[in-house]
């Protein structure tokens, strides 16, 4: 298994820094929409804590990311059998596609901790530490803020929806790599 990408494929790393923050973002996304089923008390609050790690996880994952990125560039994208007139459209597309889930991953986590900071609530950076909110709590601005949060929240998973729906376009109708590459031993 190699570590690094190569022409063709993306290494372990990269593979890895993906697959943990789709991971993430499914949990936190989860929690935060099921997380008021969860019965008051402990095992609500335990769900915010994890709700909160993992949104605090993405943007450390994030940063990683683009770290690794910068060190070890992404393999060129998969020629299709469609040839050039689909690529003219399709890679500026994927482009902003690709960028706009980057800003969502940033600015989802960040409105999470404006909100938690709106509540007057400290936040917990993984229970080894925890930031004082720098406000008193304001519900109104609390909610607005909530509201915010939520809305980019469902669209990073609609994007992200949309992102694994055309890795398996390619995979099933352009016939391609696009999506092989980015799962463990795409080399076989």
């Amino acid at each position: 298994m190699q570590l690094f990408n190569s022409t063709k494929n993306y290494g372990a790393v990269a593979q890895a820094l993906h697959w943990l923050t789709v991971f993430l973002v499914a949990l936190a996304w989860a929690l935060g929409i099921f997380g008021d089923v969860l019965p008051k008390g402990g095992p609500r609050e335990s769900g915010l804590f994890v709700h909160l790690s993992a949104g605090i996880a993405v943007l450390a994952l994030l940063v990683a990311r683009l770290t690794w990125r910068s060190v070890d560039p992404s393999p060129l994208p998969e020629a299709t059998e469609f040839g050039d007139w689909m690529g003219r459209w399709l890679d500026p597309a994927a482009r902003i596609a690709h960028y706009s889930l980057y800003v969502l991953l940033v600015a989802v986590p960040v409105v999470g901790i404006v909100l938690q900071f709106a509540r007057g609530d400290a936040l917990p950076l993984f229970g080894l530490a925890e930031i004082p909110s720098p406000w008193l709590n304001d519900r109104a601005f609390a909610h607005n803020v909530k509201e915010v949060h939520e809305i980019l929240a469902h669209a990073l998973v609609i994007l992200a929806a949309f992102h694994a729906a055309a890795a398996l376009v390619h995979h099933w109708i352009f016939r391609d790599r696009t999506l092989v590459r980015m799962l463990p031993h795409a080399d076989r």
